[in-house]
């Protein structure tokens, strides 16, 4: 999958694109991550991207033209992109968004800044709004790092141990608890059932923890 990412931060994207999994799914061309500086499509000699908001109010907007500007450069190469803008305004990141996302091929992801973006581009530029939280961060990058971190590890071979796709939320359950050596530690034991080598066994306790889990933890997905 293509991630073309358009932002006033590049940089930041060096977290994901030079360690771990991420890192790992590019050297071995399963994933790419392009980033776009939004300012170098600015027609001004300053490279101002944002304006006062008509109506008054605090904060600085992005503009329409840049974004624009640079959403057509990538469709030019990638006309079938699906371009989404992070929003708290936006569709709630969860498990079935993801999986609706890793069937594409290409994804586009905006991240705004200041007091966000200009309301025309919403309304005529972006397919899907995506929120990751009810919360305010500082800007769409660190929203746009987990999109991508929750769809690619879902990609084939991204992972290399497809048993991971089993984790927390793939069944609205949370995960049941893990346990590794020591056996005993500070008189705390492992669960004898673990230890048995009864894969029956051990599967059916591990599906009861999860519904335990999840029914203290996160009651609001049984409820689903």
């Amino acid at each position: 999958m293509q991630f073309d990412i358009i932002t006033l931060f590049p940089e930041m994207f060096s977290a994901i694109k030079e360690e771990g999994i991420i890192a790992r799914a590019i050297k071995k061309s399963l994933i790419s991550i392009n980033t776009w500086q939004l300012r170098d499509f600015s027609s001004n000699k300053y490279k101002n991207v944002d304006d006062k908001p008509y109506g008054g109010g605090a904060g600085m907007v992005l503009q329409v033209k840049p974004i624009r500007d640079c959403i057509a450069e990538i469709k030019n190469s990638t006309p079938k992109t699906k371009v989404v803008y992070l929003s708290p305004q936006g569709r709630r990141l969860d498990q079935g968004l993801v999986e609706e996302l890793i069937k594409l091929e290409s994804l586009t992801l905006l991240c705004g800044r200041y007091e966000g973006i200009d309301e025309r581009v919403i309304e005529n530029d972006i397919d899907l709004e995506i929120s990751i939280g009810d919360y305010v961060i500082s800007g769409g990058e660190l929203a746009a790092m987990v999109v991508i971190d929750a769809v690619s590890r879902h990609l084939p071979g991204v992972l290399g141990n497809e048993g991971s796709l089993k984790d927390s939320f793939k069944e609205d359950l949370l995960d049941y608890p893990h346990y590794t050596r020591p056996e005993v530690i500070d008189s705390q034991t492992v669960p004898e059932v673990l230890l048995s080598g009864n894969q029956a066994k051990i599967d059916e306790w591990r599906t009861k923890e999860s519904l335990k889990k999840t029914k203290e933890k996160r009651p609001d997905l049984g409820e689903k």
